[in-house]
């Protein structure tokens, strides 16, 4: 760090050293702050443009609260690098997200000050309640604040926390609703348009202001602005407050990239006791001209150019899956006018906008909200459409039950694509999709579709299209194998039946999806001789083909990109030991613990699934 340009920011390594600064001195380390996040992002690549919207929010809340004994709760956590770099992580920012490096997420195993894990929406206000009423209960005079931003007030989970920290008045918790117009994408919703008409009320603001000059000089005001607050709210909206209807204190809205408006604001909310939220209004990508043109794609834009903007491209040739996804699914929807898109607010990150983008009609982006995208896919299966509802792997855990009592146990032909499924990378723990094979393998109707690359995909995709069952198809973030799918015919591929890719002697390797092509990358380099077979449905399991194999092979090697336990190895090794066979079945894929972040490729090597630790097996056997 050079300590002429970042003359604030190297003599703030803890929250203790930020309340130091002057308030003139604040929003000059605000914007070293947003510099060196900028930076550090453009070379080591994160979640950019959450983060940048919040720095003048994060500053506040460590200058006015007394963290880490007052608790915070970020959420999402990808607004937290501020948050971060503040609590004595600045120097070991440049390992964000790195293997062995920072979580790109709050973790209460990595810091005091993270009071909470993160990694999911719309946790922070169930969360931080919990966290106020045990503080309440040990009689600890503490302040807990929950930040919701980035449309997780969108999610399920943070109305029934709202819900329930509203009926408990003695309760001190505090949420700052960052308003930032955008999650990922543009919000949508019914929630979207009442806070745009709650911000923009110009009389409604004006008045607030005003009151909140009284209030901060004032304190007998504190009861005149409880008093009058409601009818306020009332009279000038028209319609009474959704947070004051739930108990909760509403103040706001007040711009949230204005340092001395907010430690005043805060400072002031300190006195007063009980459920309360603050609306502030940030953008996203503040103080970097192209995060704030188009703050979609720099939620996360990888590598760029500090100077320039520019995006460093990918160098693969090969199309990533997503984008299979995305335009498979308007081929299938040009052909059947059945076929609707349903995303929870993922309409980029999946590639659902190729479809939204010619069928807005037929699209629907439900708002970070998982379960409910599940029962309304259920819904409108059963008035005969056919919803492909794409949820990431590790968001559809949210809707599990939706999963099995709404699509699975009425049967309906509701097509669940799980992207990102298996190891993902940098996002971490939180984020890799290790379960859904274990999760999903145990439930009744559903059959599980595992392409090994892209033209397997597309066809999987019509199959399930065809169905009258419930169907899932995983398949990974990230490029494919480069293998020519647009525009091909589409082909019915038989369910539960798996492929030979490959004779052998000796072993027997049996692949899931993508690592099938590790399989065929490994053997290449074996001194054995070894057959590779592409299950292609982890369910129903090919179990005709699953003895074939027995008959042939003594050693067999499954490998997957999930979890080893309730897994697919070892619902072949369990038919074959009911079977009666006395074959060496070696299981391959993540053991029994949560996998941290790092690059894909890293993360294989310590999970020993890679095409090196194949080899070593193969040899060894």
């Amino acid at each position: 760090m050079n300590d002429t340009e970042y003359r604030y920011l190297q003599r703030v390594n803890t929250p203790a050293d930020l309340r130091a600064l002057s308030l003139a001195e604040l929003n000059s380390y605000a914007q070293e702050l947003r510099r060196y996040i900028v930076e550090c992002c453009a070379t080591n690549p994160g979640h950019l443009g959450s983060s940048l919207g919040t720095v003048e929010l994060t500053i506040a809340l460590h200058y006015v609260y007394a963290t880490p004994e007052d608790r915070i709760v970020w959420d999402v956590g990808h607004q937290a690098y501020a948050h971060k770099i503040i609590t004595e992580r600045r120097d070991m920012f440049t390992t964000n997200r790195t293997y062995g490096g920072l979580s790109g997420f709050p973790r209460i195993v990595e810091s005091e000050y993270d009071s909470f894990g993160a990694g999911h929406s719309s946790v922070s206000i169930s969360a931080a309640f919990g966290i106020a009423k045990a503080l309440e209960m040990q009689q600890q005079s503490r302040h807990v604040v929950a930040v919701i931003g980035d449309g997780a007030l969108t999610g399920g989970l943070a109305f029934e926390g709202l819900n329930n920290a509203g009926a408990a008045p003695t309760t001190d918790i505090l949420v700052v609703l960052n308003d930032n117009e955008m999650s990922i994408d543009k919000p949508s919703g019914a929630l979207d348009h009442y806070l745009v008409r709650m911000s923009t009320s110009r009389w409604y603001n004006a008045l607030k202001r005003r009151l909140w000059k009284l209030l901060s000089v004032i304190p007998p005001f504190h009861r005149f602005v409880r008093k009058t607050g409601n009818a306020l709210k009332q009279g000038l909206l028209q319609n009474s407050n959704l947070f004051e209807s739930l108990n909760f204190r509403y103040f706001g809205v007040i711009d949230g990239h204005d340092i001395e408006e907010l430690i005043r604001t805060l400072t002031a909310l300190k006195d007063i006791g009980g459920p309360k939220l603050l609306h502030i209004k940030t953008k996203k990508g503040k103080g970097y001209a192209p995060a704030e043109q188009d703050p979609a794609i720099w939620h996360a834009p990888g590598r760029f150019d500090v100077a320039t903007g520019q995006r460093v491209k990918s160098e693969s040739k090969a199309d990533r899956y997503q984008d299979v996804f995305g335009t498979t699914l308007l081929d299938l929807a040009r052909h059947d006018e059945r076929i609707v898109g349903i995303t929870p607010a993922m309409p980029s990150g999946c590639s659902m906008n190729t479809l939204m983008s010619e069928m807005p009609s037929r699209c629907f982006d439900v708002g970070i909200a998982e379960g409910h995208a599940v029962t309304f896919s259920a819904g409108l299966a059963t008035a005969g459409a056919r919803p492909f509802c794409n949820i990431y792997s590790s968001f559809m855990q949210r809707a599990y039950d939706n999963v099995i009592h709404d699509v699975a146990l009425q049967n309906l032909p509701v097509v669940m694509c799980l992207d990102r499924a298996g190891i993902v990378g940098e996002d971490g723990a939180t984020h890799h999709g290790a379960f859904d094979l274990a999760y999903f393998g145990c439930v009744p109707n559903i059959t599980i579709a595992a392409p090994r690359n892209e033209w397997m995909l597309r066809q999987m995709m019509y199959t399930a299209s065809q169905a009258n069952h419930p169907s899932v198809i995983r398949y990974p973030r990230g490029t494919g194998e480069g293998v020519e799918w647009r525009n091909t015919p589409f082909t019915l591929v038989e369910e539960g039946r798996g492929e030979q890719l490959r004779e052998g002697s000796d072993i027997a390797i049996i692949g899931v999806g993508t690592m099938v092509n590790v399989a065929l990358r490994a053997v290449e380099e074996s001194t054995r001789s070894v057959a590779v077979y592409d299950i292609r449905y982890a369910k129903p399991l090919d179990t005709k083909l699953i003895c074939e194999v027995a008959g042939r092979f003594s050693k067999i090697v499954t490998i997957e990109d999930g979890i080893i336990r309730g897994g697919v190895g070892e619902s072949i090794a369990a038919h074959l030991c009911r079977m009666g066979s006395n074959a060496k079945v070696v299981t391959l894929g993540i053991d029994d613990r949560f996998v941290e972040h790092g690059k894909p490729a890293e993360l294989y090597a310590e999970c020993c699934y890679d095409s090196e630790s194949l080899l070593k097996v193969l040899e060894s056997l």
